[in-house]
């Protein structure tokens, strides 16, 4: 009789873990139930929160993950994963909701690597940016001859088209002088957008977002900006080159950390194209202007890049399982990768939180992975910081700053000769250099 017992709750077990792992495809429907699924199993660790609707009306939700959800807590960084953002792009949607149960689960089981990534990050994940695509293109399925179908959204706009071009600026101001970082919004920007990217670009203006990643499919590879080319037109369209960012080896090693954490990204050959080490920067594999990882790195400063997960935009339900066992570590891994560098915090000599103030990185702009690096602190008012600090591949390094207020002190001036200023003193301004910062911004808790 123990006998039987015993294989019928080991039977049981193995129903209950069968269970838990749903390897097909989520209508609109499907995705809200297994996201409050998630969220009913791992109550403590989860919130469900909307960023706004898509054309049709559809929510855009996200799950995140933190052992005090809704809270931003000092120190501890946030990061995001957005899938489907073209609707008939369908892999990374389904990746991010088995991530989410696979998160849930390990926490549950005592998993120690997922419970210190939970207890020390604040985790995002956006399943689809475009759920009125998804469900068009759903409609025919992975077997139509259809490879556009559901792309865009309902009013026919391809998202990651669709974001101000900050490049444009940003180029400019390269070329005349001017800020490369936090570039600002043009007035108009609403306007210029459909409602599924305003919700995205509200929604990262409002988090301060370190580390993130877009989901695609279509190819594999990993992809880091720049995306838009410096090069001219050249009969209406840019050519293709090597675009790289102030932050390009680390933008490549985050490439790199994902290509080679998956499958089979890093072997280079896949789906008739090869990348070497599985990764490009994206101007020199294609020029995309107004794109939604370049905005993210030039207007907040996140680092995002672009995954590209499957030969096929809309696999088979039967692929399912293997592209999630090819993926699983290396989402992970990505994760991992916001506790690297330094961390810290910027005060004054009250131990009050300076807003605004930006942190500046000698030689290499911010650009901070294993190495010794002279780091600067600044705020306006306050005299500046600079300490030499020393970061290994482990834990990032604490480094807080404690700036003193500036004492005011004379200008230096110059004579004008001009007496139809009736002899008056000009200052003489000094216009400092532009280098590439990270701003540091103050906002309140989500």
């Amino acid at each position: 009789m123990s006998g039987l017992l015993s294989v019928f709750l080991h039977l049981l077990l193995l129903f209950k873990l069968a269970a838990l792992v749903t390897f097909r495809h989520h209508h609109y429907d499907d995705l809200m139930r297994m996201l409050y699924k998630v969220h009913n199993e791992c109550p403590y660790i989860t919130r469900i929160y909307s960023i706004g609707r898509s054309v049709k009306g559809r929510h855009l939700y996200v799950l995140e993950f933190s052992d005090y959800p809704g809270i931003h807590e000092p120190l501890e960084p946030e990061v995001k994963y957005i899938g489907n953002m073209h609707g008939n792009e369908v892999l990374g949607r389904e990746l991010l909701l088995q991530l989410s149960e696979f998160l849930c689960e390990e926490f549950r089981n005592g998993n120690q690597r997922i419970t210190r990534l939970i207890e020390g990050t604040r985790i995002h994940i956006l399943p689809s940016m475009n759920p009125d695509g998804y469900e068009v293109a759903a409609v025919q399925g992975p077997d139509s001859s259809g490879y556009l179908v559901g792309r865009n959204n309902a009013n026919g706009v391809d998202l990651n088209r669709n974001f101000p071009d900050l490049n444009t600026y940003f180029y400019y101001n390269e070329k005349n002088g001017g800020p490369n970082h936090h570039l600002p919004l043009p007035d108009n920007w609403k306007s210029q957008v459909e409602p599924e990217t305003q919700a995205v670009i509200q929604w990262i203006r409002s988090f301060n977002f370190v580390l993130s990643a877009n989901l695609h499919g279509g190819a594999v590879v990993a992809n880091y900006p720049y995306d838009k080319s410096l090069e001219h037109r050249v009969r209406g369209f840019r050519r293709t080159a090597n675009t790289p960012t102030p932050d390009d080896k680390l933008f490549q090693k985050l490439a790199k950390v994902y290509s080679y954490a998956h499958g089979w990204m890093y072997q280079g050959w896949n789906c008739g194209d090869y990348f070497p080490d599985g990764i490009t920067n994206g101007a020199s594999w294609y020029s995309l202007s107004k794109g939604m990882q370049d905005f993210n790195y030039l207007h907040t400063n996140c680092f995002e890049i672009t995954l590209e997960l499957s030969c096929n935009k809309f696999p088979r339900q039967e692929e399912l399982q293997r592209e999630w066992l090819g993926n699983r570590e290396a989402l992970i891994q990505f994760l991992e990768q916001v506790h690297q560098g330094i961390k810290g915090m910027v005060l004054d000599e009250n131990y009050n939180n300076l807003a605004g103030a930006v942190i500046s990185i000698s030689g290499i702009n911010h650009d901070v992975t294993s190495g010794t690096y002279t780091v600067t602190a600044s705020a306006p008012g306050f005299d500046p910081e600079t300490v030499s600090v020393t970061v290994g591949p482990a834990e990032p390094k604490l480094v807080d700053f404690h700036l003193k207020r500036s004492v005011p002190q004379a200008s230096p001036t110059r004579r004008v000769p001009n007496k139809g200023h009736g002899g008056r003193v000009f200052p003489k301004k000094v216009q400092p250099p532009a280098t590439r910062k990270t701003k540091v911004e103050k906002k309140q808790p989500q």
